[in-house]
């Protein structure tokens, strides 16, 4: 259970509680649920905030967030005030977001009809900047939005993410492109998705025992994965069980227990594409706690 006495960071005394920013996603609330029922020792006590990531990425820009899941694209955009941890994010192969259409289009409406996208700071959004391919108007919506969005023929195409990799064909939607199958082609790394980033006035050493607590939540759902199924499906917007183990299995990885070299690479390669697509200068800082 918790120790609530405050970490000591030099002479700053670190505050008991954070607000901690999770999406509802199973691979989120499987990697954090020991951490925020108080299973495993930590840092912090959480003000727990599960909300969609893009409502995250925006909390993250207003610096309302001490610790907090966000997209790969809106970093760029926080490094100055955020410090990126290098366990529990979402990154890996053959998990990217993909583009999926209305089986009835014609050849120009894959190129240039409504995309119904996520949001604007989702990576998912960035990759589809950066493949340059598709010139269509793009209409934002929650994610589980967007395939019943194509469905009532609102948009022509749709960017899906998460569990909709699952379950897109089942509703009569056909594949037009697997965005991560692209990046990793072109840049032979894994795609980054998501990164768990802390406040940087928080302090290193309050940023290494969160990134330990991190770490130590995920050991402790994959040695006992029994106890956090009640909360995993309580937030789970596809409730199929089979669809969540699925997820689980394919967003956390080793990559989630730690980036290792690999994965600092490639995060540090979207970033910069990031930031060039955005006009954004990456700031003079340290990227990763370390």
């Amino acid at each position: 259970m918790w120790d609530n006495t405050p970490l000591k960071d030099g002479e700053r005394l670190l505050p008991a509680s954070c607000s901690l920013g999770i999406s509802p996603c199973p691979n989120d609330t499987y990697i954090f649920e020991a951490l925020i029922h108080g299973r495993i020792a930590a840092p912090f006590s959480p003000r727990l905030h599960i909300a969609d990531v893009e409502e995250l990425n925006a909390k993250a820009l207003r610096g309302e967030l001490d610790v907090s899941k966000l997209s790969l694209a809106v970093v760029p955009a926080i490094l100055e005030r955020y410090i990126l941890l290098n366990s529990g994010g979402a990154l890996g192969r053959g998990c990217g977001p993909l583009l999926v259409a209305r089986p009835d289009l014609e050849e120009k409406e894959r190129t240039e009809g409504r995309i119904a996208i996520p949001g604007r700071m989702t990576t998912a959004n960035l990759l589809l900047s950066l493949h340059g391919g598709f010139r269509g108007p793009r209409l934002e919506m929650l994610f589980d939005r967007v395939m019943p969005a194509l469905c009532a023929k609102e948009a022509e195409l749709g960017l899906i993410i998460h569990e909709g990799r699952f379950t897109y064909a089942e509703r009569g939607l056909s594949l037009v492109l697997d965005l991560g199958q692209w990046w990793e082609v072109e840049k032979n790394l894994p795609l980054p998705l998501g990164v768990i980033a802390v406040k940087r006035a928080l302090g290193r050493d309050f940023a290494l025992a969160a990134d330990a607590a991190v770490r130590a939540s995920l050991a402790y759902a994959r040695t006992r994965p029994d106890e956090g199924k009640k909360f995993i499906a309580a937030h789970a917007k596809e409730m199929d069980e089979d669809v969540m183990r699925r997820h689980i299995e394919l967003f956390v990885n080793r990559y989630s227990m730690d980036l290792g070299r690999e994965g600092r690479e490639a995060v540090l390669e979207l970033l910069r594409a990031g930031a060039s697509e955005s006009g954004v200068s990456l700031p003079d800082l340290p990227v990763f706690v370390e």
